[in-house]
């Protein structure tokens, strides 16, 4: 394989390293990690200088920095202008990474396409949004997952077929740009308290704590289950190695969406 370590990344190579490194856990990146291999073969590049890039990568995000992780101190310019990017239309940006990787692997977008619905349609693809959309949401799937270490930040359930990406500010209602699919926007819950939190019997307060509503109490259930979902009132949820809950998305869901 042509090995570019040392060989100056393109912009393209960078949205596509920045990428994976959204959906994949800061722990893992390395040069053995089989994901970061396969890239490092379509870029014709040696594993370790794309888990470096990574690295720089990860310099500029907060919720790293905020527990003392920096990344590598060598970012560079187009570094931070493609984080910055991203953070400004992570739709967009996502759609474009999945568009460069098709160039690289000399295939059809559609092909991509493919791959990202049948790994949707048993979550619950919405087949009639567009294919930039689409692509959005298996982002914001995998990000979100990957950020929680692939467990339900409430109960801890660690299977990725009961686990949902859940919206905190409503997809629906949320910029297409900058909200639909941040990371920060999203909570790795099972199934249950997905719909119990999209229902809004379930919310955070500002110190990432389980607000049970009152209204719980109207619902029919059995005695174990209802103890089961009072019992984390007021614990804090497990918090994600990356993408921390922003604030206002928290505070959209407890203004709109919460029943008090």
């Amino acid at each position: 394989m042509l090995d570019n370590y040392g060989k100056k990344w393109s912009r393209e190579e960078t949205i596509l390293a920045f990428d994976l490194y959204c959906r994949m856990p800061f722990s893992k990146i390395g040069k053995t990690n089989k994901d970061i291999i396969e890239l490092a073969s379509l870029l014709g590049r040696s594993p370790s200088s794309v888990g470096l890039k990574m690295a720089n990568l990860a310099h500029f995000d907060v919720e790293l920095a905020s527990r003392n992780v920096k990344g590598m101190s060598n970012a560079s310019k187009l570094d931070k202008e493609i984080y910055e990017e991203f953070c400004g239309d992570w739709e967009g940006l996502s759609y474009q990474a999945q568009l460069i990787l098709a160039k690289y692997k000399k295939i059809d977008i559609q092909e991509v396409e493919k791959e990202i619905d049948e790994e949707l349609l048993p979550i619950g693809l919405d087949k009639n949004v567009s294919s930039k959309a689409r692509v959005g949401q298996y982002f914001f799937r995998r990000t979100v997952l990957s950020s929680y270490g692939e467990r339900c930040c409430i109960t801890g359930i660690a299977n990725g077929k009961l686990l949902v990406a859940s919206h905190i500010k409503p997809w629906k209602v949320s910029d297409e740009k900058t909200e639909r699919t941040n990371p920060s926007n999203g909570l790795c819950l099972n199934a249950l308290h997905d719909k119990a939190f999209d229902r809004g019997l379930i919310t955070l307060d500002s110190k990432y704590r389980i607000i049970i509503s009152k209204h719980l109490n109207d619902v029919e259930m059995d005695e174990q289950t209802r103890e089961w979902f009072w019992s984390y009132n007021y614990e804090q949820i497990k918090k994600p190695e990356k993408f921390k809950p922003a604030k206002e998305f928290i505070e959209y869901h407890n203004d709109k969406i919460f029943l008090h």
